[in-house]
């Protein structure tokens, strides 16, 4: 196996990303691209990640599944530069990963047995369909991680609402203005821990997309040409403070 991408900032910003949710993953890489898609440890959220074939310079490769620590190739995904490329070469029991820019600077990634079935995002029914910029949804939820551990996604009158109540409160509210709503009423509450993190998909596309339903699991894309981070995130079931 071996794969080159010419522009690994965007691949190093998402494994960053992934690199809090999930500790160990299986790196899959077959004729359709790169993907991951795993489970953080508490069961709370799933996370897909996918790099279409189109996005490599160079791929040779037959099926593969290359297990790895997420923080460990974080680092080494870091020290590349704004205008380095890298090749991904499996050799044997390791991961080669090369880095060009001015020098050629070579890593060598430990690849790790990760005893775990092939895992796929679940196919959910949902009722609403929010899209709109990520920055507001990053402003949305970090209002809200001011006043509360937990928020609300609700759909009231065609409006669509993010909402914290403790002691204190927050609520942005959004109209078609301002999202693309597509949707019927409903309410579901979710982590602020966890939505904190998913937001950081912002530093990769403009535009997010969650699909959620009363009481139901959220799904939140973010999308560009070249790539897609997903993440599934189960609810709060439990009684308004």
């Amino acid at each position: 196996m071996l794969v080159k991408l010419e522009n690994p900032a965007q691949l190093s910003k998402v494994i960053d990303i992934l690199a809090e949710l999930v500790t160990e993953v299986r790196i899959k890489i077959n004729d359709s691209g790169m993907s991951i898609v795993a489970i953080d440890p508490a069961n709370v959220t799933m996370v897909g990640f996918r790099l279409p074939k189109r996005a490599f310079s160079q791929f040779e490769t037959s099926d593969e599944v290359l297990g790895v620590n997420l923080d460990d190739l974080k680092k080494i995904l870091k020290r590349s530069g704004t205008k380095s490329s890298i090749i991904l070469e499996k050799q044997e029991n390791l991961l080669n990963i090369q880095i060009y820019d001015r020098i050629k600077r070579t890593f060598k990634l430990n690849l790790i047995e990760i005893s775990s079935e092939d895992k796929e995002l679940p196919n959910l029914d949902f009722s609403s369909k929010v899209e709109m910029n990520s920055s507001d949804l990053v402003d949305s939820i970090e209002d809200c991680t001011v006043v509360a551990d937990a928020c609300s996604f609700i759909i009231e009158e065609g409006k669509f609402i993010i909402e914290a109540k403790g002691i204190n409160s927050a609520r942005s509210e959004f109209s078609g203005d301002e999202a693309e709503i597509n949707a019927e009423d409903c309410k579901a509450r979710y982590s602020l821990e966890y939505l904190s993190k998913f937001i950081k998909g912002a530093k990769i596309a403009d535009r997010v997309v969650m699909n959620f339903a009363n009481e139901h699991p959220l799904r939140m894309d973010f999308r560009t040409e070249g790539m897609e981070l997903s993440f599934v995130l189960a609810p709060r079931v439990e009684t308004e403070d």
